[in-house]
């Protein structure tokens, strides 16, 4: 059975049912990294290879979500996600293999490699594309226009709900079955991205509830509105008191034992922007530890795992890699359809 916490909690299995999607466990591997005269052996989360398609850490979240939209009888999935995003890639293609239609709210960002690509991967997958921007009114206007009356389940930014965060706490109890196993030493420092916080407030708390020491560094890649100390806090007191609502069996203190440390050191330029600093994390993690890593995630993780590395920090060190290393299967003679994707995203194909 992959799914540790529900074999370790049938109760909350019971009544937090979610759809089988993920090949799990996510394999685990040793690298040697350099640092000055120094050589550090690190640990590998390859959450990369979550699935044989398309992986990712946004796919063990759509467990628990599109599980819950299949509950409610919802036809229709709705979320969210800049042009090029993971997460509205994956909630997409996933959807649709679910039976689920699909429509996806995407705001622009800055220029980078495969955004075009992206939206062409959403115009072979059927995906319904809307712009979305604009103050708080305008935006409930758009979702009010296009979602009324068509039977929609809403997933949020990032999947990063409660119920999203729970495949977290999973995935954390996976980490300590390996450990336990043998095939890895229990670090004392993990490294992950923070977008919309889910990630990382589920291992937390996920280490909290296998009682192992291990410390997060939530390593911040998007602006305060959605990523900040306050919000996370809140994220974790709720996802656990849910638990504990659905199963008495889950500790009523693991929010107050959860050890994350809150990083905007690796932001940068902001979202989706990269610096020499994250360049050069790529380079290395590209040249030492054969992995493929981008800018707006995974990079900015590995810049602060280098840094503190560079540093003198001691102890253990894990990555967790959170960055699809799946090729997007893309058409690439996929001509731009303007009344499927709006005119204002044209320059993206370019």
């Amino acid at each position: 059975m992959s799914n540790h916490l529900s074999r370790a909690f049938p109760l909350l299995a019971t009544r937090l049912p979610y759809m089988s999607l993920a090949d799990l466990p996510t394999p685990v591997s040793m690298r040697a990294l350099s640092s000055g005269s120094e050589r550090h052996e690190i640990t590998i989360k390859h959450d990369d290879v979550t699935a044989e398609d398309y992986g990712g850490n946004k796919l063990r979240k759509l467990e628990y979500l599109l599980q819950q939209a299949s509950t409610k009888r919802a036809k229709r999935i709705a979320t969210f996600g800049s042009v090029g995003s993971h997460h509205a890639i994956a909630t997409a293609l996933y959807a649709k293999r679910a039976g689920f239609e699909c429509t996806c709210f995407l705001s622009h960002q800055s220029m980078q490699p495969g955004l075009g690509d992206a939206l062409r991967f959403h115009l072979q997958n059927e995906t319904e594309i809307f712009r979305f921007g604009g103050d708080r009114k305008k935006r409930i206007a758009s979702l009010r226009k296009h979602l009324q009356g068509r039977n929609a389940w809403v997933v949020p930014l990032g999947g990063s709900s409660w119920r999203g965060t729970v495949s977290y706490v999973n995935a954390a109890l996976e980490l300590a079955a390996q450990i336990e196993a043998g095939e890895l030493p229990c670090p004392s420092r993990l490294y992950v991205a923070l977008g919309t916080m889910g990630t990382a407030a589920g291992l937390a708390l996920g280490f909290a509830l296998a009682r192992i020491d291990i410390e997060i560094q939530a390593i911040r890649i998007t602006v305060d509105r959605h990523a900040n100390e306050p919000a996370l806090d809140r994220l974790l007191r709720k996802t656990a008191t849910m638990m504990h609502a659905l199963d008495p069996g889950i500790p009523t203190d693991l929010a107050s034992r959860a050890k994350l440390n809150f990083r905007s050191d690796f932001l940068g330029h902001g979202y989706g922007r990269t610096d020499g600093v994250t360049d050069r994390a790529i380079a290395r993690a590209r040249d030492e530890l054969d992995l493929s890593l981008e800018c707006t995630y995974s990079g900015k993780a590995m810049a602060a795992l280098l840094h503190d590395l560079d540093e003198g920090v001691d102890g253990p060190s894990l990555f967790w890699n959170t960055y699809s290393s799946r090729p997007m299967i893309v058409d690439k003679n996929i001509e731009p359809d303007f009344e499927r994707v709006p005119k204002e995203f044209a320059r993206y194909f370019d």
